[in-house]
């Protein structure tokens, strides 16, 4: 079966280039470097699927003073520092699936070899001006103080305790000459002047070229419109020289001057494509040279924009390379609503977050959550775990495990020839176009909504057809085989949407599916097709495992804080909190008589009947069946997670489809299990004895959803 409808995939096969910032090599990757490594991993995936040619290339950013002076610290040379920070980076993001072709460093013969073209380059062509001026010195380490080793007070906005370069607080930049109060954060002295000769590339010679450039479309809005702070202010020429001693690259025909690191740091993006050219043959100047029709990317933090929007495309329009295509800022990380923060444990290393869990959980949740926009991005873990819960293992994964034992003990595991809906089959094999343009504007966050509203519609189909009930009439078997194997197929296809964001857990289903889960696969069913035994794709994000996680990322001073404080009565605590029946709303049975509340209060009850769209056991629960509950009744509508102490009368097959009455607007209550948002309500003596309302009932007493 194809649909009629024509995909938006361009036949027009196109070259992309993609990069990253380059992270410094002097520390470990965090939560908040891989929110950009997964956003840009997802688009390229995405790319290669579309069937683009497609490279993806980054680097350890590996020159500075903190650098050098991280080595002596260390008692190793630079280079044998860089050298073990690269291959701790490169195992982390190997390990979250970065799908990087070539991972490279700055301190390489590429990288130099592209520095000193580009440099004479820009000097050949009177770009380069040199002057002498007077900078900031630390007397008792010998040394001139670039940038981030001066700290002071803000001259814009007076704040203390700022970088010598740039202030967090109001996000003025500046050079350290003009910090006030400053002094030496390697040694503490207060630094003194000196005078030297330093080289500026002239950044205002280019500044018709930028205006228009970052007005073209190239750059989002709100990045086009804070650079316009800088063309308002005038450009000034940028310092791009740093005095020995300093690791980097040496400054040609200048003994004693070296690049600063933001010179050559960009430039690694050319150096590490470079590298990979060399070693498969890729034509490197059909993506880098002046006419060049290929499209190049990059993909940074909110943080570095006037680098990579300002004086990188100058840089290369003055050295007669092309400009980027694009390039798309992000907003800052933050956790539970929070800066991450070592003492609370959410400053979490991507390290220690893979000793504890899945790094396709982390992926999903950025990915629903990342809008093209600049916004900041909070990771609240309790939202992380139950986001990640509801939508990949109880709607997607969920449609494989309701359907496929079915295919697989009673058919032999064949799929049926027969589609038993067509329409809803159309459906989601046409939303393809759309979610691909989600994909392609990095609006990730409304592609995930779209997929998870399509497999709450799959889910609704199924508990509609209620194949469970159906296998035990022998003459239903057929509509069973139907009904199940159109399941597995809208598995496959969400499963094809997912894929560049769960790689891994797209590779698990393609073995499943004996299937490769190509792009254009969306427009196809598979038919009379033998498919494998289901095993558990995927597990639910343990809540234990992430406090662990954050646990483990708490300084020592934090663990001793928590020491101190008395233990608590876990059994006292027990007792204290309601048991798990009381979220039916059944009385205690040890409960006095209730006192009486107002009207009023009785008003502010939000009571809905609701339909029951999964249920399912909850593991290491004696009582609790886990609900996802319609709170419209209708398909796409929002939903909520309720734990409800009725397993003792009920299975989860026989719920889904019931209407049920809940409590909608009681505060959510976070449980060991997950966080319940509501409250069923159930009647009876208990035990077996216990009953939900069911539609007939509802019916019957003249009820209507809410």
């Amino acid at each position: 079966m194809s649909l009629s409808k024509s995909s938006v995939q361009s036949a027009e096969k196109r070259k992309i280039l993609v990069t990253c910032a380059l992270p410094y090599a002097n520390g470990s990757i965090h939560l908040g470097h891989l929110l950009e490594h997964i956003q840009t991993d997802i688009w390229v995936r995405f790319q290669r699927m579309r069937g683009h040619e497609t490279y993806f290339v980054c680097a350890d950013d590996a020159h500075g003073t903190p650098i050098m002076l991280k080595s002596q610290e260390l008692g190793i040379t630079p280079e044998e520092l860089i050298a073990g920070v690269r291959e701790e980076h490169m195992a982390d993001f190997a390990d979250f699936h970065i799908s990087y072709d070539n991972y490279h460093s700055t301190h390489t013969d590429e990288n130099k070899a592209f520095a000193e073209e580009i440099y004479n380059r820009l000097h050949a062509n009177g770009h380069i001006k040199t002057r002498v001026i007077s900078q900031l010195y630390d007397p008792e380490k010998g040394m001139f103080l670039p940038d981030r080793f001066v700290k002071g007070t803000c001259p814009k906005c007076k704040s203390e305790d700022q970088n010598g370069d740039s202030c967090d607080n109001c996000g003025e930049t500046y050079s350290p000459m003009e910090v006030l109060n400053p002094r030496s954060v390697v040694s503490g002295a207060t630094p003194v002047l000196r005078d030297s000769e330093h080289y500026f590339f002239d950044l205002p010679a280019f500044g018709d070229m930028l205006q228009a450039w970052t007005r073209s479309g190239a750059l989002q809005e709100e990045m086009a419109n804070k650079l316009a702070e800088w063309f308002e202010q005038g450009l000034k020429q940028w310092d791009i020289s740093r005095d020995a001693p300093y690791f980097g690259f040496e400054i040609p025909n200048a003994p004693g001057k070296y690049f600063y690191v933001w010179l050559d740091a960009p430039i690694g993006y050319m150096g590490s494509f470079k590298n990979l050219c060399d070693r498969t043959g890729i034509d490197f100047d059909a993506f880098w040279q002046l006419d060049s029709e290929a499209e190049l990317y990059h993909f940074i933090g909110k943080d570095i924009i006037y680098f990579h929007s300002l004086f990188w495309p100058a840089m290369l329009e003055g050295a007669g390379y092309r400009k980027p295509t694009s390039v798309y800022a992000h907003g800052f990380v933050t956790v539970n609503g929070a800066k991450m923060s070592k003492s609370k444990g959410t400053f979490i290393k991507g390290r220690t977050y893979l000793d504890h869990l899945n790094p396709e959980y982390l992926r999903y949740y950025y990915a629903a959550k990342l809008t093209h926009r600049i916004d900041d991005l909070d990771l609240n873990l309790e939202d992380f775990a139950q986001r990640v819960n509801s939508d990949l293992v109880g709607k997607v994964v969920n449609i494989a495990s309701r359907c496929a034992s079915f295919i697989t003990k009673r058919f032999d595991g064949m799929l049926s020839e027969n589609i038993d809906n067509p329409a809803l089959a159309d459906e989601v094999m046409a939303a393809g176009d759309s979610i691909a343009s989600h994909y392609e504007s990095r609006d990730f966050a409304r592609g995930m909504r779209e997929i998870m509203a399509l497999a709450d519609k799959v889910n609704e189909y199924i508990a509609i057809k209620e194949p469970w009930q159906l296998v035990k009439d022998e003459t239903k078997q057929q509509e069973v085989q139907d009904i199940c194997s159109l399941g597995i197929n809208m598995f496959r296809i969400l499963m094809i949407y997912l894929k560049p964001v769960l790689p891994i857990l797209a590779d698990s289903t393609a073995t499943f599916l004996n299937d490769e889960l190509i792009w254009a696969g969306h427009k196809t069913l598979l038919t009379n097709h033998k498919i494998n035994k289901f095993k558990a794709l995927l597990q639910r994000v343990d809540m234990d495992k992430v406090n662990a996680m954050t646990d483990a990322s708490k300084d020592n001073l934090a663990v001793t804080t928590e020491a101190a404080e008395p233990k608590k009565d876990k059994k006292a605590e027990k007792k204290k909190s309601a048991p798990e029946k009381t979220l039916t709303g059944e009385p205690l049975i040890d409960d006095p008589i209730s006192p009486e509340i107002q009207f009023d209060d009785f008003a502010k009850i939000d009571l809905r009947i609701v339909k029951i769209v999964n249920a399912e056991h909850v593991e290491k629960a004696d009582k609790l069946l886990r609900l996802t509950l319609s709170l419209d009744n209708q398909e796409g509508g929002e939903t909520r997670q309720v734990f409800a102490g009725i397993k003792s009368a009920y299975q989860p097959e026989d719920l889904i489809g019931k209407l049920t009455v809940m409590v909608a607007n009681l505060a959510p209550r976070k449980m060991r299990f997950g966080m319940s948002e509501g409250m069923v309500l159930a009647a009876g003596p208990g035990g077996e004895d216990l009953w939900i309302l069911n539609p007939d009932d509802g019916a019957q007493a003249g009820m209507r959803v809410k």
